[in-house]
């Protein structure tokens, strides 16, 4: 499974909504905290891209010895249409200076945010991110494209996603949870694997499909999905046999 600070990475480089939280600043209008553009240095410090009039923008420009403290607060919403969207979110809180000597598009101005703490939680769970694991993690290499993969998923391969039912419980296991269940929606992917949430009338829930070995691109991806719905429609057609 990803670790806690790679989940983290994965939301802070992807493409989730971001709000840049100051304490004490006064009110602004809405949309003024987010950042057109976010990206990961080397060193783990968060950058963060602001029009140059921004309340941020002004903040971080007029705080004194560098001591503005700030929290990135990241939300993922799933890219599909499922019961109980949001996915997860995550907070990266620090320390935030502007970037002064870093060419940027004109009418913008660039943010630091070195990270003091962060902390996520999604559907694996909340766990704490201490900076130099964030630092040294990286992104997911499928978040890019997840969302189409989602939708493409969702669109084109509704039935075999519902195949996976079958594997409930691990492979060959028809898992008493999916009788009567109405429909299935990939809800998360990743190097690791695939994540289902089942919904029927009474209700829904999630189910992991690992991969057997992570992937590292498309073609491998695409391999894995073929292995795991073959053994899904394998049991299927096990069980309408039975």
């Amino acid at each position: 499974m990803p670790s806690a600070a790679e989940r983290a990475r994965t939301l802070v480089e992807g493409n989730p909504s971001a709000v840049l939280v100051i304490p004490g600043l006064d009110p602004v209008l809405p949309g003024q905290m987010v950042p057109e553009m976010r990206s990961v240095g080397p060193e783990g410090d968060v950058f963060l891209l602001f029009p140059a009039d921004s309340p941020a923008v002004r903040a971080a420009t007029h705080a004194e010895a560098d001591e503005l403290t700030a929290v990135l607060e990241i939300t993922d919403v799933a890219p599909v249409s499922v019961p109980h969207r949001i996915r997860g979110r995550a907070w990266i809180a620090g320390w935030l200076t502007p970037v002064r000597d870093e060419p940027v598009v004109p009418g913008t101005a660039l943010l630091r945010l070195e990270v003091g703490e962060a902390s996520v939680d999604d559907l694996w769970g909340a766990e704490h991110v201490e900076p130099d694991e964030f630092a040294d993690a990286t992104a997911d290499p499928l978040a890019a494209h997840e969302s189409e993969l989602l939708q493409h998923l969702a669109a084109a391969h509704e039935d075999q996603v519902g195949w996976l039912c079958g594997l409930v419980g691990g492979y060959g296991g028809r898992g008493a949870e999916c009788a009567g269940t109405r429909t299935a929606v990939p809800v998360a992917l990743d190097r690791f694997g695939l994540r289902v949430r089942f919904t029927d009338p009474d209700g829904s829930f999630d189910a992991r499909f690992d991969f057997p070995e992570p992937v590292r691109g498309h073609e491998e991806l695409h391999h894995a999905m073929h292995t795991l719905f073959d053994a899904a429609r394998a049991s299927a057609d096990d069980l309408h046999g039975a």
